[in-house]
């Protein structure tokens, strides 16, 4: 509890320290790079339409992943959501 002005201005010391590790910590959390599954940025919407003109283009998966620009599971994923939008497509 705080009864003289001296206790005060130590507790409001203490809560600016406090406040400043604080954003630091924010900080780094707003800037870090989380690993997994990203969501359909730009990145992936990138990479997503290289594999698909190049399995138009008649490569199968193994050339695709030879190529070494995605890995074997990713070009398996790119080809179901291919598979998926082409299915709604012709809906």
């Amino acid at each position: 509890m705080i009864t003289t002005l001296d206790d005060a201005l130590k507790r409001i010391s203490e809560l600016e320290e406090e406040n400043s590790k604080l954003k630091e910590e924010l900080k780094y959390y707003k800037s870090k790079k989380f690993a997994g599954r990203q969501k359909h940025d730009e990145h992936w919407m990138q990479s997503y339409n290289n594999f698909v003109i190049q399995y138009e283009d008649g490569m199968t998966i193994m050339e695709i992943v030879d190529k070494g620009e995605i890995s074997r599971r990713t070009a398996y994923r790119y080809k179901a959501y291919y598979e998926r939008l082409k299915k709604m497509q012709e809906k």
